[in-house]
């Protein structure tokens, strides 16, 4: 079936190519009935807008290019909806591109977003991105960037987080109240901000509370399930007294809990566990996994309403860049409901 085009409509109305083109664009030096009959007869005809010709002529493709370090992670997907949504409703599309936590995936991506002639692009970046060069590139090139989750400090870009260190606070303020005083804290070997604002929210939680901080009880090594079960299995071997568990995010917090259980260890009787990030599986698992909540959803409205500004304004990198902290929520479930106490005997 042969396609329907501007100069299809033209002869059928007997007017210019020209006068077709500005009508379809709501140009305002056409009157409203030709704009009209333009656009019934578009419709009857069946034509569809070529949106690479028009990308090119206008130079904009109303695409935005969105990095994620992976949709396998609920977090990310969850963010991504909130920002498609917002997205959408302001009439863009969005491209999406997962770097599998790999920085050369990432540098890839960016290649492959900026070809596809993307109006700018929104990122989280891979837990071993070493340098910035790249997204130095991109704001050189005046082209919008904006972060959410993961940021990089020194790049003049603005960004959505969640208050990590507010949140290692929480998590484990929340273990001390629920009578725990041993605990251990799983982290990052890797050199990214959110994580060590966590780690810090976590020791300055304890010294609150008059609990010294033990470094044999600060594990350190590359997220995962598999890492949080030989965290146990370490502490477990060399006699290491713990009662409570703080993990950097709810996989390794899940692979903790898959341990204990093994060992016969009881949650949350015996050892507490809290994770972060609240992902699905948390209300599914037996015990449910108290966690962290980093409202995800609302992170994507706010990084895309904040991507929809510079836009606006037009002058990307002109002012300093607006970095905006989202209060963390503490979801309290069976893992960390406290240790059981004694009775009191009269």
């Amino acid at each position: 079936m042969k396609k329907v085009t501007i100069l299809d409509i033209a002869k059928e109305l007997n007017i210019t190519f020209s006068t077709v083109a500005r009508a379809l664009n709501d140009h305002p030096a056409i009157s409203k009935s030709t704009k009209e009959a333009v656009k019934e007869t578009a419709d009857r005809l069946g034509y569809r807008k070529n949106k690479i010709a028009s990308s090119l002529r206008s130079g904009k493709s109303n695409i935005i290019g969105i990095l994620v370090p992976s949709l396998d992670v609920s977090f990310f997907s969850s963010v991504v909806h909130g920002i498609e949504t917002v997205m959408n409703q302001n009439g863009y599309s969005i491209l999406l591109y997962q770097s599998q936590e790999s920085y050369k995936k990432e540098d890839k991506g960016i290649e492959t977003l900026l070809n596809s002639r993307v109006d700018g692009i929104i990122a989280s970046i891979a837990i071993n991105r070493e340098d910035s060069a790249v997204f130095e590139d991109i704001i050189s090139r005046n082209i919008p960037l904006a972060f959410f989750d993961r940021a990089l400090e020194d790049i003049n870009a603005p960004s959505i987080t969640i208050d990590d260190y507010k949140g290692g606070y929480m998590a484990t303020e929340h273990l001390i109240k629920a009578g725990y005083k041993k605990i251990v804290h799983i982290t990052e070997t890797r050199n990214l901000t959110i994580f060590k604002e966590r780690l810090k929210g976590y020791m300055d939680a304890l010294k609150a509370y008059d609990i010294p901080v033990n470094e044999k009880l600060i594990l350190k090594g590359n997220l995962s399930l598999e890492f949080g079960r030989t965290c146990v299995k370490e502490l477990t071997e060399q006699q290491i007294p713990f009662d409570a568990i703080f993990t950097l995010e709810d996989f390794t917090a899940m692979g903790v809990i898959q341990q204990l259980k093994e060992q016969h260890i009881k949650i949350p009787q015996d050892v507490g566990v809290i994770g972060f990030a609240n992902e699905a599986f948390g209300s599914l698992v037996t015990p449910t996994l108290s966690t962290i909540d980093q409202q995800t959803n609302k992170m994507g409205e706010e990084v895309a309403q904040l991507f929809l500004s510079m836009l606006k304004e037009g002058s990307f990198y002109k002012t300093p860049p607006k970095r905006i902290k989202l209060d963390p929520l503490l979801i309290i479930r069976e893992s960390s409901v406290g240790i059981t106490v004694p009775p009191v005997t009269l």
